[in-house]
């Protein structure tokens, strides 16, 4: 789901949150003061307060959760529907559940310091909220170029709090930090200093720039750098599938592409069609009329500036020649056939542009999949033909296999990492 964001670890601060400069933060949940860092540790007081699975934390989430699914907001804010799913009790009970029992004991890590992109307004959320399960403290650190649905998401946590009240305000204030601060090295080093666990998300850019910050001994980082992604459909079954069947995962396609302007790293940036030659062409001529209905049904539009930059990076794919043909639907939807699958490319080409690449058989992927390759959407195979693929790839790439359609639906799995299980510590009792 995440993509490159280049966010540095400090930005320009927010319109209405200034933090004064020094080693100052602004608070952004709950609302407060700015304050210096070290009065904001000091203010974490929640050592020992919680546990994993927290009943008081779990009934925070949920009422935000049910917060995000109201009509006025989800349609405004489609996005933020899918973390309300994310959040639903069952959901949240099923997380808890699957780090418990065994002959160990789940504690919490301690304090965790998450360093959250800015392209993708929604992870931090994620991340946070799979932490604080888990019974941590936990300060965000929210770039100040968070877009407007980080602003929606900062307000909705504020009000469920407010309307908590009791037992479960108390314990969220007491363990819980959002802030957001200009570039500081020192403000980022003393939050890496105090952790016991560093997330770093948003590209390489950023986890090298936040390594540089040295942890206590017997605390970890957990990275996400940059990653991309691309789709895997059998041409005879896309032939074979009825017109409704076409147009639905040709839907489900643009939602995984444009919702983030192809800049979510789990976006598909390149498909791969298998089969023989005949079918691969007629699949992919059809399936791009379908993306471009499908585009045009969802009112997804793609500006001259963009349009521009399109142009511009396919033709210097037909400049390098890997491209053997380069098509426009608009603005919006961009193809680019390539000349040999081995030249798929993994940078972001544009909003609405993607190569095709023909391979006879899922096979070939075992030498073309890099480690960077995160997620493999797919259409027209079994889950044994797909659990075969996993077990030829052996840890090349792919993380995550799922259809067509699903490619930003969060996880608690993602990119091979349980994250409920990396936010907390084993006890052996014997």
């Amino acid at each position: 789901m995440v993509g490159p964001s280049g966010d540095a670890p400090g930005d320009r601060p927010p319109a209405g949150h200034p933090t004064g400069g020094g080693d100052e933060v602004a608070v952004r949940f709950p609302e407060g003061a700015s304050v210096g860092v070290g009065g904001l540790l000091a203010g974490l007081t929640g050592a020992g307060l919680l546990g994993a699975g927290d009943e008081r934390v779990r009934d925070f989430l949920v009422a935000f959760g049910r917060r995000l699914l109201r009509p006025e907001l989800a349609r405004r804010h489609p996005e933020l529907a899918s973390l309300g799913f994310f959040l639903r009790p069952r959901e949240l009970a099923r997380t808890v559940e699957a780090v418990r029992g065994g002959e160990y004991v789940r504690v919490p890590r301690g304090l965790v310091f998450h360093v959250p992109p800015a392209n993708v307004d929604t992870v931090f959320v994620y991340s946070w909220a799979l932490s604080a399960l888990m019974g941590n403290r936990n300060v965000v650190r929210l770039s100040t170029r968070a877009g407007p649905v980080a602003s929606v998401l900062l307000r909705a946590l504020q009000e469920t709090l407010d309307e908590s009240g009791g037992a479960v305000s108390e314990a969220v204030a007491a363990t819980q930090r959002i802030v957001s601060y200009t570039r500081s090295d020192a403000i980022t080093a003393s939050l890496s200093a105090a952790c016991d666990l560093r997330v770093i998300w948003g590209g390489d850019r950023t986890v090298d720039e936040v390594r540089r910050h040295p942890l206590a001994p017997h605390a970890r980082d957990l990275t996400f750098p940059d990653r991309s992604s691309f789709a895997l459909v059998l041409a005879s079954a896309w032939l074979a599938a009825p017109a409704g069947t076409r147009e639905a995962v040709a839907d489900g396609f643009a939602a995984d592409a444009y919702w983030f302007d192809q800049a979510a790293c789990s976006s598909p940036r390149t498909v791969f069609w298998v089969g023989v030659p005949a079918d691969c062409d007629a699949a992919r001529d059809d399936f791009t009329t379908c993306l471009a209905r499908a585009v045009a049904r969802r009112g997804w539009t793609v500006d001259a500036a963009m349009a521009v930059e399109k142009r511009v990076a396919t033709y210097g794919l037909a400049a390098d020649g890997v491209a053997r043909s380069i098509g426009f639907h608009g603005n919006a939807v961009t193809g680019v056939v390539l000349t040999a699958p081995e030249a798929a490319p993994r940078r972001r080409l544009g909003t609405g542009t993607f190569a095709h690449a023909r391979i006879a058989s899922p096979a070939e992927l075992v030498r073309l999949v890099r480690r960077a390759d995160q997620t493999m959407t797919h259409f027209g195979f079994s889950r044994a033909q797909l659990a075969e693929l996993a077990g030829a790839l052996a840890g090349r790439g792919v993380d995550r296999m799922v259809p067509i359609g699903e490619a930003l639906g969060f996880q608690r799995v993602w990119d091979g990492y349980d994250l409920p299980a990396e936010f907390t510590r084993l006890v052996t009792i014997r």
